[in-house]
């Protein structure tokens, strides 16, 4: 475990563990590289070196002021890569995570990237626009900022008892543990970076990030996706990769990775032993 610092001065927490083939993680808003454990433990105890950092102003990084958008996500992301020196990597997003991962292999990936995963990610762009018109309105998410402003600490509350884990369903075995974990993660991080990249998660267009990777990407999405719906992401980015794979799983919620980690984790294994 280290920092890294960038051009502007933010420093970059990362982990390192292990050998072998690196698998580079990209956690979801507002949380950190934590949300990775399950994934982290898996990979590693199969013989890979896992790579997971905290983006700015979250978790363990710097809380700077300035840089919460997706190119600076990205930048970040290739000076962790660099400064470990990460080569044939295969990249794993989830949520926002999916969005910093695409543009990471998009625009600094060349030569260093073997796969990408893409994991109830918010590609190609969230917000409803002409261009986009089964998005979702920009009022939800001014309610996000409004809430956030209002009561950071309850409305990481809120989330994760309900939409994220689909801790809301009639079904669901909710657990304790994992909400408090989702809600410990998220306030360590910073108000300010967690109100700005609101808009980055929701108004960046992922379009042409899609359309320029050519690496072998996996897109994997649950259909009962309340945070980020699958009809207006996985559905439409899965036409826009040259060398693109989409499984759905039936009934599956956004925090898929944490609730259904004995399903996921094997299904991203396969998909990284995979020749090609």
């Amino acid at each position: 475990m280290g920092f890294v610092k960038t051009k502007d001065g933010a420093e970059i927490f990362y982990k390192d563990w292990g050998h072998g083939q690196p698998i580079v993680f990209h956690h979801g808003w507002p949380l950190s590289s934590d949300d990775w454990d399950a994934q982290l433990m898996f990979f590693l105890e199969k013989g890979f070196r896992v790579v997971a950092h905290d983006r700015r102003g979250h978790g363990r990084s710097s809380q700077v002021a300035e840089g919460h958008d997706m190119d600076h996500y990205a930048s970040d992301a290739a000076v962790v890569a660099e400064h470990l020196d990460l080569r044939n990597a295969v990249h794993i997003g989830h949520s926002t995570g999916g969005g910093e991962a695409a543009r990471y292999v998009a625009k600094h990936g060349k030569g260093r990237v073997a796969k990408l995963v893409l994991v109830g990610a918010v590609p190609p762009i969230m917000v409803k626009t002409a261009a986009n018109p089964g998005g979702l309105p920009i009022e939800v998410f001014d309610d996000f900022r409004k809430n956030l402003v209002a009561n950071r600490a309850q409305f990481f509350l809120d989330i994760p008892s309900g939409p994220f884990y689909g801790f809301n369903r009639p079904d669901a075995k909710v657990s304790q543990g994992v909400i408090q974990n989702w809600w410990r993660q998220a306030m360590v991080g910073g108000a300010k970076a967690h109100y700005d990249s609101i808009k980055a998660f929701s108004e960046t267009d992922f379009t042409e990030d899609l359309k320029s990777i050519t690496v072998p990407t996996l897109i994997l999405h649950g259909s009962d996706d309340q945070i980020v719906p699958i009809d207006d992401s996985a559905k439409l980015a899965i036409k826009l990769l040259k060398n693109g794979t989409l499984k759905i799983y039936d009934g599956y919620p956004h925090g898929m990775c944490t609730t259904h980690a004995d399903v996921i984790n094997p299904d991203l294994l396969a998909f990284v032993q995979a020749a090609g």
